[in-house]
């Protein structure tokens, strides 16, 4: 009795030390893919993104872009992801303020979701998933000319078969010649 007292002890303790997550679900053409955000850690970031999300602005856009080993072999800093998220100008919303992966501690990992941007304190819709470890997409990682790197602010939990089916696709010069329509992206609950 004892002892099962202080598992159930110990098993509010732990999900009262795991952090606040929000699940969504990515439907494509190909797929689905399962993600969760961490508001905690990135909350701009996640929030920005959830904006787009909660507006129904993801529905018929596409996965548009793949890096790979062959397409990115002329380059010195060398990336793996997919690229998703392209809406109309119009559509777009103001960009939020870069949160950096020195900031948020959460890196670019395989599976993790950040945001595209040109510049820093850039981005607005478009997103990127990771195939395998892109270290040079951290803070300090040369990437990007100024070393801010990306805003990464989430993780793929299911679907990175998925993810390397839309990597595998036929592209032209990393733009993929027939994009992955994402039917929609919305919250799980």
């Amino acid at each position: 009795m004892r002892l099962t007292f202080a598992l159930c002890l110990l098993s509010l303790f732990q999900i009262r030390c795991v952090g606040k997550t929000t699940q969504c679900k990515i439907e494509t053409t190909l797929g689905i893919i399962e993600v969760e955000l961490y508001p905690e850690k990135a909350p701009n970031t996640v929030a920005n993104f959830l904006k787009y999300v909660d507006a129904g602005l993801y529905a018929n856009s596409s996965f548009f872009r793949a890096c790979t080993p062959e397409n990115e072999a002329e380059r010195d800093i060398r990336i793996e992801v997919i690229q998703g998220g392209d809406l109309p100008i119009e559509k777009e919303m103001d960009p939020v303020a870069i949160e950096t992966t020195e900031q948020t501690e959460l890196l670019h990992k395989d599976g993790t979701l950040s945001m595209a941007r040109d510049t820093p304190n850039s981005a607005t819709c478009s997103f990127f998933i990771c195939i395998g470890e892109q270290p040079s997409l951290d803070f300090g990682g040369a990437r990007n000319p100024d070393r801010q790197g990306f805003a990464a602010f989430g993780q793929v939990t299911k679907g990175m078969d998925v993810v390397k089916k839309i990597q595998g696709q036929e592209e032209d010069d990393q733009y993929l010649i027939e994009p992955i329509k994402i039917l929609n992206i919305t919250r799980i609950d």
